[in-house]
Order: C-alpha cells, then structure tokens, then sequence
C-alpha cells in the first residue's frame, strides 16, 4: 500500500471556486483518501512537500485528434498506414500529459487507433491521459471529416454505423452534423446529416449507454442536434436564442473550440494554411465569438476543447483554450471549471476525475503561479500526477 501526504501552498477548489492555502492531500495506491489543512494531519505520513506551489486538478481537454498533427494542412498525412498513425498518436497524447492534461476525449481518429491506445493506458503498458474514445466519426458521402470517417447515407445507413462503433467498444459516438473548416468544399454553416440520421445515431448511443458528440457549426445543423438530445455540440458557431433555450432545457453541453478558428486566423495563408479554411475561418470568427458569450451569458453548461490537430492548433497548448474563454468574458474560475469538473461531469465520470475530492483519483498538477491570478501560468506545468504517480 503506497501512500503519501501533499504538503500544499495553495489549493485550488474547482467545486467551492475558491483557492484554499495550507492545504494537505493524503493519496493512497492512486486515491484521495484526505483533504483538510496540512495542520490536522500527524506526523506518520511520507511528505511531498509542494508547499511553495499551487495544485488543481488536471486538465481535461474534451475536444482532441491525437492522430493528426497541427502541420500546415492537416489533411497531409491522411494516407499513413496503422504503425506510422499509432506511433504519431502516441507521441500526441504524450504532450497532453506531459503539459497537465490527465484526460482527453478524442474526437474522430481513423481505424480505432485512440481505442488500442486507451486499452494499453488501462493496461498500464504506457503512459497517458484516460481517454474517452470515439473512433472514426460518421459522416455524408464526401461530407466534412470524410477522409477518415465513416460516410453514411440514410437513416440506415447512419443507424448501422452507430451500431459498428458501438461494437468496437467506443465511449462516445461522434458524427458531423454540418460542413466545416478543414474539408475543402464544404461549408461551416451548411446542414449535412439530416434531422432523421441525427436521430437514428443519437437513439444507438442512448440505448448503449453512450455519449454523443456533434460536430455542428450552422444553426439548422445545430437545431438538429439538440432535438435529437445529443450529448455535446462542438464549436456551436451560429446558436441562436431557441437554440439555447434547447441546450439549456436538455443540459447539452457545449464545446467551443476557440483555439482551432484562433490559430487559423493567427498563421494565415502566409503559414500556409489552406486559402479555403482561412476564408471560411474569417467568414465564422464573429459569429463564433458571439456565439459563444452569449451561451456564457445565458447559461449553458461549456466544457473546454481545443480541436487540437488542426493548424497550428498543438497539443500541448490546452492552456490556450482557458486564456481564450477568459479573453471573450469567461471568468477565471469558470474556465478552470470548464477543463476540471465540468469536462468530468460532460463525459460521465465526474465520480472520480475533475476535482480534487476525497474518493476521487488522485490527478493533479503542479505550477509555480496561481492560475486564478495569471490563467497564462497553466503553459508552464512543473509536474503532473496521475492516479497517484509523477509522470511527467
């Protein structure tokens, strides 16, 4: 039985939003079994004393693409066979934990790649974030996503793809309500699936017992996807007001992905992004930004996510998504609730990840600033605990 007692400086408590000081965290074989003032404790206990730090949950990252890389056209390495995927996927989610990351849910990866990945993580043969899987996601015929997604055409069709992806055992069903930025052709703000293939993919999860997460930029393409129930929409470029009345009513959760039209905008055509997605990035970023202060505004659950894999969008850069939604009128505490507990409670596992709780596993990190005063200190993380262990 291993256990040990965290001297910490400065706590900060995602659940009472508010940072606590001279706190201790007593962990045993990967658990909280304590949190009070170090001062109650005795003297019994090995100490790691963090007593000049400040400690937080670790980050949940909810909107990632461990198999892609943030090159200059993401599309570019659509062609690699499983061995080169698996290993650029490995050293992905390597920077996810070794930047503070504990958990990701991946958001659409070619041939279950991030499920073989989740399966070694449990097994403990490697290092890295818990995963919530999705495998590929489903997608019309020559639809955004197409290239590594499942085209589905129908009812059926949308129906059976659910069920394939619910065979291989996946955590949450991810499909493409509308076009978007990176697939050339498309359009963010055009409806793609129709309302009836919504439906049919949402009932499969629903049944399993599984989440669901929507790729949804256009209002009608949106609209579709809160009827139907589903768990999250993702970027939610063009909401309007019944639209969050729906999300509000349901308690869908929305996952804005600033980062991704953020780093497009940043780089440009003169990067070498593609001359299509700057031109639709520059179309959406507005209504994007609109989009998401009023859902803020009005109250709809928000969980952070970067799109991490698309230009310039790297996967060590979680940070960036929480300095984006505090630039746009978030406040702090509610974008470190929006990565920690409220990620946690989006995919169902809010039990025993997102905070720092007695009963929960032991997932924190280490940093040198208090992030409640600069949000920018979450770039530079000292250390990283998972389940108990030092892994950075």
């Amino acid at each position: 039985m291993k256990s040990y007692l965290v001297k910490v400086g400065t706590l900060i408590d995602v659940v009472e939003k508010k940072a606590k000081k001279e706190m201790g965290i007593l962990v045993e074989d990967g658990w909280i079994k304590e949190v009070k003032p170090f001062s109650e404790f005795s003297s019994q206990y090995e100490i790691v004393d963090y007593n000049n730090k400040v400690i937080m949950p670790g980050m949940i990252n909810s909107h990632v693409h461990i198999g892609m890389d943030p090159v200059r056209n993401s599309n570019q390495r659509e062609e690699m066979n499983d061995v080169e995927l698996i290993l650029y996927a490995y050293q992905n989610m390597r920077q996810y934990l070794d930047s503070g990351v504990t958990m990701i849910r991946n958001q659409g990866t070619a041939n279950f790649i991030d499920l073989k990945l989740k399966k070694m993580i449990e097994r403990d043969e490697i290092q890295g974030p818990t995963i919530i899987a999705s495998g590929p996601s489903i997608c019309i015929t020559g639809g955004h996503g197409h290239r590594n997604g499942l085209e589905s055409d129908g009812e059926d069709a949308c129906r059976k793809s659910a069920r394939y992806l619910l065979k291989h055992g996946v955590d949450t069903i991810k499909f493409m309500a509308t076009g978007g930025v990176m697939t050339e052709g498309v359009e963010p703000g055009s409806e793609q699936l129709t309302a009836g293939e919504v439906q049919a993919i949402v009932e499969e999860a629903k049944k399993a017992g599984k989440l669901s997460s929507s790729h949804a930029q256009g209002s009608k393409g949106i609209m579709n996807v809160v009827q139907a129930g589903a768990t999250s929409v993702e970027h939610g470029i063009y909401l309007t007001d019944e639209i969050i009345d729906g999300m509000i009513e349901k308690g869908i959760y929305l996952v804005p992905t600033l980062s991704a039209v953020h780093f497009i905008m940043e780089n440009g055509i003169e990067g070498g992004v593609p001359e299509y997605a700057v031109r639709k990035c520059e179309k959406v970023y507005d209504s994007h930004i609109g989009s998401f202060k009023k859902a803020y505004q009005r109250g709809v659950k928000i969980a952070m996510g970067t799109d991490a894999g698309t230009p310039f969008n790297l996967h060590e850069n979680s940070w960036k998504e929480f300095e984006l939604m505090v630039q746009h009128g978030m406040t702090v505490i509610d974008a470190l609730r929006a990565g920690t507990i409220v990620a946690a409670e989006m995919v169902e596992k809010d039990e025993f990840y997102g905070s720092i709780e007695v009963g929960k596993r032991a997932d924190f990190i280490v940093l040198n600033e208090n992030p409640l005063e600069n949000i920018t200190c979450l770039k530079e993380v000292e250390q990283v605990y998972k389940h108990g262990k030092r892994v950075k």
